[in-house]
């Protein structure tokens, strides 16, 4: 597509002919080839500005550039060295640009899109398997797995929301393949950084609102502000055919707030507490909400809701997501990717309900983020865990025994005592063999925080260390020992 094409298609300002012909959209410098343009993006740490000379001699022949940063690239301008397009923020840029790019594949699927605090990821591959099993082809973006119907995409591991050129790459993909519908899981942070802009959605969905990432945010309000612009989304979305739709849990109290936010039809669902019988196949704090949430979708996608229900009693679950591992042991192993207090205390308080014996919790506190989250995880453990083992969720660049010590001082001051009540194990895999060898019949093992990862980082290396693998690795090696 040539330039001047996608300046007139972005909306963004063109310095120079636009003649040139562009084979592909980058972010990052280092992919930067013959072709290509370059969108600088300010970063948290680094200014995608100060990278524009590596670009161009890598062989970007333009540059994208944000408006407030002309200091940066004005010098590109006098030298006559680039094209440039001119965005007041390159980031929502980024995502018009991706979507010119790539010819609008969302306009040509029906789009769902998920947001929540808790139980987003799941409720996205159980639609993506209700849509799949009722004869109606979907893609899935989450944060656990992105596919085309049964065949991974690749681009797993990863801790959010991928960048507006993989995500518009990807439902290209789609189109190509022949889906009808896309499934996206709208993180807090793809939201608030753009990167799920120009998807064109058809349903939006809330799980429901807690507390979570204000190291991001900085606020309640704020964080409440990004999951609002899904719902926003909907208003600015194309027609293609189907009434928008927003999906609202109405058992949570955010509902009234998320129905402001958009002119589309509203449809709302509510879990009972006599509802388990009727999803026995369904395991989890929040499984019967997403059943009640999949009718509903499934209701304003007009789908058969026999079907439906027939769809999600056949659903696997989602990797890293309630994952039960099975190695013929006489105990509960239960993978999850609870993270934050809110989340770790729903699956501890559910567990509690399921087992008989005790609940030994492996959780530890990723670096560089709210720290609030050490004392509520640990307070979450100490009311309803048996035992702690508190260990590595990627440290990154913080002081990795400040991270732990933090935890084992906020179980000090619930009154639990180190070697009595918790541990100290650094390395997660250590941490997971010490947990699984001390379960006895009947008891629990929650492994939480990791979920499908597959690498913890610490400072600038990391180790391999897949929970679900590693448990079955240590479970097979214990039944051989015996």
């Amino acid at each position: 597509m040539r330039l001047a094409e996608l300046a007139r298609l972005s909306g963004a300002r063109l310095i120079g002919d636009g003649a040139i012909e562009i084979a592909a959209v980058e972010q990052d410098s280092r992919l930067a080839a013959p072709g290509s343009l370059f969108v600088a993006v300010p970063g948290f740490t680094v200014d995608g500005h100060a990278y524009i000379a590596r670009a161009l001699e890598g062989g970007a022949q333009a540059v994208a550039v944000q408006e407030d940063r002309e200091a940066l690239w004005r010098p590109l301008v006098e030298g006559g060295g680039a094209d440039i397009l001119v965005f007041k923020d390159t980031r929502a840029g980024l995502a018009k640009l991706a979507a010119a790019f790539h010819g609008y594949p969302a306009r040509r699927l029906k789009v769902i899109g998920v947001t929540g605090t808790d139980g987003k990821t799941s409720l996205c591959h159980l639609l993506a398997h209700v849509l799949n099993e009722t004869g109606h082809k979907a893609g899935l973006i989450s944060t656990a797995e992105c596919r085309i119907a049964d065949e991974p995409l690749g681009d797993t591991g990863r801790f959010t929301t991928p960048e507006a050129p993989a995500v518009q790459s990807m439902l290209a993909r789609m189109v190509e393949a022949g889906c009808e519908w896309a499934v996206i899981e709208a993180t807090s942070h793809g939201l608030a950084l753009h990167r799920v802009d120009e998807c064109e959605y058809d349903i939006a969905v809330l799980t429901n609102l807690g507390r979570d990432h204000i190291d991001f945010h900085g606020t309640d309000e704020e964080y409440r502000a990004a999951k609002a612009r899904l719902f926003q989304l909907l208003d600015e979305s194309i027609d293609k055919g189907i009434e928008k739709t927003a999906v609202l849990n109405a058992d949570d109290p955010s509902a009234d707030f998320f129905r402001g936010q958009t002119k589309a039809r509203v449809i709302t669902y509510g879990a009972g507490a006599g509802d388990r019988a009727r999803f026995p196949s369904v395991r989890g704090p929040f499984a019967v909400q997403n059943a009640h949430a999949a009718l509903a979708v499934g209701g304003a996608a007009e789908l058969d809701p026999r079907a439906v229900t027939d769809a999600i009693s056949t659903w696997p679950g989602a990797p890293g997501r309630m994952e039960y591992i099975d190695e013929g042991q006489p105990f509960t192993v239960l993978v999850d990717f609870a993270h934050a207090p809110d989340s770790l205390r729903s699956v501890l308080e559910y567990l509690r309900g399921e087992v008989r014996g005790r609940i030994i919790a492996v959780f530890g506190c990723i670096g560089e983020r709210d720290k609030d989250r050490r004392p509520g995880m640990a307070q979450a453990a100490a009311e309803l865990a048996d035992y702690t083992i508190i260990t590595d969720d990627n440290p990154y660049s913080e002081d990795r025994d400040a991270i732990l010590q933090d935890i084992a001082d906020a179980m000090r001051a619930a009154g639990k005592k180190e070697g009595h009540d918790f541990a100290v194990v650094p390395d997660r895999r250590e941490a997971i063999s010490q947990a699984l060898a001390m379960a006895v019949d009947e008891d629990a093992v929650l492994l939480a925080g990791k979920g499908h990862e597959r690498t913890v980082h610490i400072g600038g290396t990391e180790y391999e260390c897949h929970d679900p693998t590693v448990a079955r690795e240590v479970l097979r090696s214990l039944r051989a020992g015996r």
